[in-house]
């Protein structure tokens, strides 16, 4: 499988991925449309392009992985984006979550922590035609000089529903976090005012996890 042009064999082996997804019940056309687009190989070493449209994760460098493919389409059918929606991504990795939130319409501000992943992964989303808004930063702290946003999606393990993060979401917004600390639970948490969270638990995850020497 050749590294960085997408052939008909690789759009071939997306589509095969695409029925797998909807088979393990992903039902959002537009998530099982955006991962039948985006080139996934491109965003994995060489050494594991043979398996790049299986539903498995691999390493992408400095501790830090791609998540499995029904991860990522299962947070961004849990997360519902719209079109025109502002969301605040924490960990970009790859770029591959990135860019499924963009295709679903979303305008993507996105933090990355380690250094040498962001300006990675930043080069990578312009040579592949997608623009968010990068920022290299502490995901705990947000972003609140780009606040408030209508959605956030946390692509890594916390301990705990970081408050920064629940005041930069808009009322009527959703936030959807793996929480936990030795096992982690999928949590969909809904802004219904100020001072009101509304959560609902979808269950066992796994994710590499925030990094913890946090300043708030």
């Amino acid at each position: 499988m050749e590294a960085r042009t997408d052939t008909y064999r690789t759009k071939g082996l997306r589509n095969g991925l695409v029925k797998e997804l909807a088979a393990k019940g992903i039902c959002s056309e537009g998530v099982l449309a955006a991962i039948a687009k985006i080139p996934r190989h491109l965003f994995i070493d060489s050494a594991f392009l043979e398996h790049a449209y299986q539903d498995k994760a691999f390493p992408i460098g400095e501790g830090q992985t791609i998540s499995h493919p029904y991860t990522v389409a299962f947070q961004s059918e849990l997360l519902d984006v719209k079109p025109a929606d502002k969301v605040l991504e924490i960990g970009t990795g790859s770029g591959y979550q990135t860019c499924v939130l963009l295709e679903l319409g979303a305008k993507v501000f996105t933090i990355e922590r380690q250094r040498k992943l962001y300006a990675k992964t930043s080069e990578l989303l312009k040579n592949l035609g997608y623009y968010p808004q990068c920022f290299l930063g502490d995901g705990y702290k947000g972003l609140p000089n780009f606040a408030p946003f209508d959605k956030i999606l946390i692509t890594c393990g916390a301990p705990f529903v970081p408050q920064e993060l629940k005041k930069q979401l808009k009322i009527g917004g959703v936030m959807i976090i793996p929480v936990g600390e030795e096992s982690l639970t999928m949590l969909k948490v809904s802004k219904i005012s100020d001072d009101q969270f509304e959560t609902k638990d979808y269950g066992e995850c796994h994710f590499v996890p925030m990094l913890k020497d946090r300043n708030f």
